[in-house]
């Protein structure tokens, strides 16, 4: 991606290296936090995750200065920032169309712990949107993961993980979100899950839209797209599970196959049209 020297967005806080989270109780030992690391990637509510975290190991608190937040001044950081910043410049435009006012999310990155409105959170719940705060948090270590253990190395393979983050902003921006929460209390688990994957689905059509718009930015270098598509395949559920245990329960999915995930993500990347984004 053609990213450097472009504008950086001022919606980032940096709270990497301002103080960690101590944990008080049992630490995490490595098996457990495989464990955790794979429920992240399979889509687990971060809220869920610090509830059985807090109710076996014991409560979180920040430690001082954890709260403090800076621009980002690294290399990795200010990408991220530039990526936020191209989604402000889309999202704005297409709100505007949409006759509605875009209001811009705020981007927090962090290392090891992070407290947001959904909770206190771990790196291993990966890159998460809290719809309480409107904000999005990332570990940027997640991207390390995204190379070394799933196989997806590039730079728009990361800016679509952010991209999605940010399509789920939308998702509470337009009250989709919400709707969606609605009907699920009216369904079984298996329907209320499956309406699940389709919101997810959703997130990467949009993640798409902004790819799209991207390219039209001059950000978008030759084989980027195909970046994405290879992050987007190697985290289908299929995929997940496969890895993990050795076979696939489809009625467990979070995100949706890899096929599905590559699907939407093409389509948004194709059309640049949030109403073509029809998961749902």
């Amino acid at each position: 991606m053609r990213w450097q020297g472009r504008r950086q967005s001022t919606n980032v806080e940096d709270r990497r290296g301002r103080g960690k989270m101590v944990t008080r109780g049992v630490p995490i030992g490595c098996g457990g936090l495989l464990l955790v690391l794979l429920f992240a990637f399979l889509g687990g509510d971060p809220e869920q995750l610090m509830d059985v975290i807090s109710q076996g190991q014991g409560s979180t608190v920040p430690a001082p200065g954890s709260m403090a937040g800076a621009p980002p001044n690294d290399s990795l950081g200010q990408f991220a920032s530039v990526v936020l910043a191209d989604t402000e410049d889309t999202w704005n435009a297409l709100f505007e169309r949409m006759g509605r006012r875009y209001q811009e999310p705020k981007l927090v990155l962090f290392s090891g712990n992070v407290r947001s409105a959904c909770g206190f959170a771990s790196a291993a719940v990966g890159p998460f949107y809290c719809p309480g705060d409107s904000q999005l948090y990332v570990d940027l270590t997640f991207f390390d993961q995204l190379a070394r253990r799933f196989g997806a190395p590039g730079d728009f393979g990361q800016a679509y993980v952010i991209a999605h983050e940010i399509g789920h902003h939308i998702q509470n921006q337009l009250g989709t979100s919400q709707q969606v929460q609605t009907a699920k209390r009216r369904m079984s688990k298996t329907d209320a899950n499956a309406l699940s994957v389709r919101l997810e689905l959703q997130a990467d059509c949009y993640a798409g839209v902004w790819g799209y718009y991207a390219q039209r930015h001059g950000l978008i270098e030759p084989g980027d797209f195909e970046e994405g598509l290879r992050a987007a395949a190697a985290i289908g559920d299929d995929q997940m599970q496969r890895r993990a245990t050795g076979y696939v329960q489809p009625e467990s999915w979070t995100h949706g196959s890899s096929q599905m995930r590559v699907r939407w993500l093409r389509e948004g990347l194709q059309s640049g049209d949030p109403d073509r984004c029809t998961t749902l």
